[in-house]
């Protein structure tokens, strides 16, 4: 028997409100999103920190300086995040982009914000050559010369913080990444960009922990009810997110 929905969230106050933080640091102005929904969270995410599934009662997405060359961004990040005061685990993401000028959007309960850099961007199953250092936009079309060399490229990140107010079981967890995953990937083809994303890209998404007697949605794809919502906030909030050169 299929699990009963509730019904849309309008006049509602959003589940994903990240507080906006700002820092000084390697002599720039930097700025970090820090969302705190406490106790009661599952969250699936292929962050540096906090990756996998488990109880997180916190998400930070912290901009890093322009040529970020610090080896332990976990340790970076867990720092950043004790010090706005955030307690107990949680998950950390990171970017060169401007966290600021991030993009929102909801959808019948499913609520996303995106932040999105594309200068290095190009599709997943790119030449080898992709992967030493060409530049973006040959790797893109598959004309990567013979030449290219390792070094710094120009920030590109897009990452995804997703939340529902429902419990999903561990495979609509990972189902979920997979929907959000397509639902970036229609947002940057509809805004005019000839790629599947970033080198960098990450995403999480929190539902709620299972409680005793609650249902639990065993599907996320993009045909489910919460998984076609997820879908639909995923795509506005990620073209709200992309720089305005990258709109048609």
């Amino acid at each position: 028997m299929p699990a009963l929905l509730p019904p849309p969230r309008t006049g509602a106050a959003p589940l994903l409100d990240p507080e906006h933080l700002t820092r000084m640091e390697d002599g720039e102005r930097l700025h970090a999103l820090l969302w705190r929904p406490g106790p009661g969270w599952r969250m699936v995410s292929s962050a540096v920190l906090g990756g996998g599934i488990g109880e997180r009662a916190w998400v930070l997405n912290a901009q890093v300086a322009h040529g970020y060359r610090r080896t332990d961004p976990a340790r970076h990040l867990a720092g950043l995040a004790r010090a706005a005061g955030a307690r107990g685990p949680g998950v950390g993401l990171m970017t060169a982009a401007d966290v600021s000028t991030r993009g929102r959007a909801r959808d019948g309960g499913a609520e996303a914000v995106a932040t999105a850099g594309v200068s290095v961007r190009g599709w997943a199953a790119a030449p080898q050559e992709c992967a030493t250092g060409a530049a973006p936009q040959e790797c893109a079309t598959g004309a990567a010369p013979p030449e290219c060399t390792t070094g710094a490229v120009p920030p590109g990140t897009v990452n995804i913080v997703v939340a529902l107010p429902v419990a999903l079981s561990d495979a609509a967890l990972v189902n979920a990444v997979m929907t959000a995953t397509e639902a970036k990937v229609q947002a940057l083809l509809d805004a005019g960009l000839d790629c599947s994303g970033t080198p960098t890209d990450a995403v999480c998404v929190a539902a709620r922990t299972p409680r005793d007697g609650a249902d639990v949605h065993a599907f996320a794809g993009p045909r489910s009810e919460w998984g076609a919502r997820l879908a639909r906030a995923v795509h506005r909030a990620v073209r709200a997110a992309l720089p305005a050169v990258a709109h048609p």
